[in-house]
């Protein structure tokens, strides 16, 4: 069934939403969900922060991207949920399958006769392993304040007439340790897919959206990277043989009263719900 409302894709990829803090644009998101009918739609890691999880703060806007997802799959959509650092505990269900959703931690696609290899692309970062983690996740709560931080002086230089502007951003523009380290792990991904025969490796991870060929002794792929749902809201699509980087607009405040309905879940089979409910609440 195609809702002629909704651009159609073969493949969709999203990743870094961190579902479950301050700084995720959930209405953006579920706007995005709203205009596509894709028929892969890959969620390429940290889709729900694990590491800064709280009750308290998880607002419907953030159960609507869920809602959405689940409103694909109805649709026909199979999602991929492969697991990043952020949502790691789901890893113990690598390998799941259950109706439209199967749950892992690397995917393979061929397209059009190439060959796509998906991961998160955590396993390049030795910061989110072993007693690195726990700086790491201190690190992580920082960012989330520094988005915080710049949501709220962002509304005051809108409201005196000045542009917005990205902390986090300019920050990591201007280091130079941090642009050689996504130099650094944007050739590294590339070097392994070439090694293993791929045309296409996808990663997510550093929040970095990025569509570049790489060629290492005379070999080449073409590295892709979804970028995030925090600062620059970016997915990557393919149709007709091509994958291209898709920028979505800040302009959720605007939408916000029709995007957030009270979506019917009853259409969606009990034991899926039950099933991804236990999973979330045994990785907590």
């Amino acid at each position: 069934m195609q809702s002629p409302q909704r651009k159609t894709l073969e493949v969709c990829v999203l990743s870094d939403l961190h579902l479950g803090t301050f700084g995720c644009h959930a209405l953006e998101i579920v706007d995005y969900l709203k205009s596509i009918q894709p028929k892969i739609l890959v969620l390429n890691g940290d889709i729900i922060d694990i590491w800064q999880f709280r009750k308290k703060y998880f607002p419907a806007a953030h159960i609507q991207v869920i809602r959405e997802v689940f409103k694909l799959m109805e649709l026909g959509t199979h999602v991929y949920y492969i697991t990043g650092n952020h949502d790691e505990a789901l890893r113990k269900y690598s390998g799941t399958k259950l109706g439209n959703l199967t749950l892992d931690d690397k995917l393979v696609l061929e397209l059009d006769g190439k060959k796509t290899w998906i991961f998160h692309g955590d396993i390049f970062d030795a910061t989110t392993r072993g007693s690195a983690k726990i700086i790491a996740k201190l690190g992580g709560h920082g960012y989330d304040f520094l988005i915080w931080l710049n949501h709220v002086t962002n509304k005051l230089m809108t409201a005196l007439g000045y542009e917005k502007r990205s902390f986090s951003k300019k920050i990591k523009n201007s280091v130079k340790q941090a642009v050689k380290w996504i130099g650094d792990f944007e050739v590294t991904a590339a070097d392994l897919a070439i090694e293993n025969g791929f045309d296409y490796v996808i990663c997510g991870h550093i929040h970095q959206p990025q569509k570049r060929i790489i060629t290492q002794n005379g070999k080449s792929t073409t590295y892709l990277n979804s970028g995030d749902w925090l600062e620059n809201l970016t997915a990557l699509e393919y149709q007709k043989g091509q994958w291209e980087i898709y920028y979505h607009q800040l302009n959720a405040t605007q939408k916000s009263s029709s995007v957030i309905e009270n979506y019917n879940t009853s259409k969606v089979p009990d034991v899926l719900t039950e099933q991804v409910a236990f999973w979330i609440q045994s990785a907590l």
